[in-house]
């Protein structure tokens, strides 16, 4: 149970915290900066074409994959070098949120690639490094 409230913790924060590369190459290339929130509301909302239901459509779309990918690698990343492996994770992440899901979405397709790539880095290391030095699960006895 500690595991799951832990990697719900780090998949929060880092859901917060991991659109920060995207959204500042937006504002220095004078893009849009919600373009990826947008993006992301059509994962729920496919068709859907009004920025405000797209928008208000993000919010569940990205709590909820940010916190199962958190629980995922609060059950998966070793308690040693976790944010090096948190890296790795984040980029196991990109390759199936953009690679497999996004590229199906013409939305998620039109965002420019490496900015979301780096979103999914530091979604992995934040997270990584808010596992890093747990306990590691106690072995089962057998």
């Amino acid at each position: 149970m500690r595991s799951i409230r832990q990697g719900v913790r780090a998949g929060l924060v880092a859901g917060v915290l991991s659109g920060a590369p995207s959204t500042l190459h937006a504002v220095v290339t004078g893009g849009d900066p919600l373009a990826a929130t947008v993006a992301a509301g059509s994962i729920l909302l496919r068709g859907e074409t009004r920025r405000g239901r797209l928008m208000a459509a993000a919010v569940p779309v990205h709590f909820g994959l940010s916190v199962a990918w958190g629980v995922v690698l609060g059950a998966l990343l070793p308690p040693r070098r976790t944010v090096g492996y948190g890296l790795l994770a984040g980029a196991a992440i990109a390759a199936a949120d953009l690679g497999v899901v996004g590229r199906r979405l013409p939305m998620i397709r039109a965002l420019p690639v490496a900015p979301q790539v780096l979103d999914h880095l530091a979604y992995g290391a934040v997270a990584g490094w808010l596992l890093a030095g747990r306990q590691a699960p106690a072995a089962i006895p057998g």
